[in-house]
């Protein structure tokens, strides 16, 4: 056997064995990418970017490790590295007036009052939009962790293994972050 179908051979291994991964672990990865993106546009583009780079890199993955492990690490960086590229918001105060360039035009925002409309009512009563929104609240790393744990179930080690932090640090923000999110469903439900 040549070199090349040696090495034509190992690839074809490779692949399929990544295909494989892939298909038993497509549909956590993109419930934890939603989790953390709050969107499904995003979550498709986090999803995809973090198999590019775990294929990409697949050859300096530890097989005796658990392949989920090692993917939601990769998410959870791609999910950083998104946040990071986005543009600061600039905050606008609502009270003051608009100006589009011109000295003298002033363009005033006028804010609809949505208690009564009966989509945003039917949103406040169910629990996915509440709690996707106070995920989305929390600072990433508390979101992250809260995830893991409540959302995928992985131990407090395997979570300090992906977040490459030690166990107090998981504990520390499990903890804080689940109080935060109880609060700020409370403060939603009530």
């Amino acid at each position: 056997m040549e070199l090349s179908e040696a090495l034509s051979l190992r690839k074809d291994r490779v692949c399929s064995e990544f295909d494989e991964l892939v298909k038993r672990t497509h549909r956590q990865a993109y419930n934890i990418a939603y989790r953390l993106s709050g969107n499904h546009a995003d979550a498709e583009d986090i999803t995809q970017e973090a198999y590019l780079r775990a294929f990409r890199f697949f050859d300096r993955y530890n097989r005796e490790m658990p392949f989920e492990n090692w993917l939601y690490r990769i998410i959870s960086n791609v999910f950083i590295d998104e946040v990071r590229k986005r543009p600061k918001v600039k905050l606008h105060s609502l009270d003051q007036p608009l100006n589009n360039g011109a000295e003298s035009s002033e363009i005033c925002l006028e804010i609809p009052d949505s208690k009564d409309d009966p989509e945003q009512i039917a949103m406040r009563t169910t629990l996915g939009e509440p709690l996707q929104t106070a995920l989305n609240s929390l600072p990433n790393e508390f979101r992250i962790t809260v995830i893991l744990a409540d959302v995928e179930g992985l131990s407090y080690e395997d979570i300090a293994e992906v977040m490459g932090c030690s166990l107090g640090t998981v504990r520390s923000r499990l903890h804080r972050g689940r109080k935060s999110l109880r609060k700020k469903l409370q403060n939603t439900l009530a």
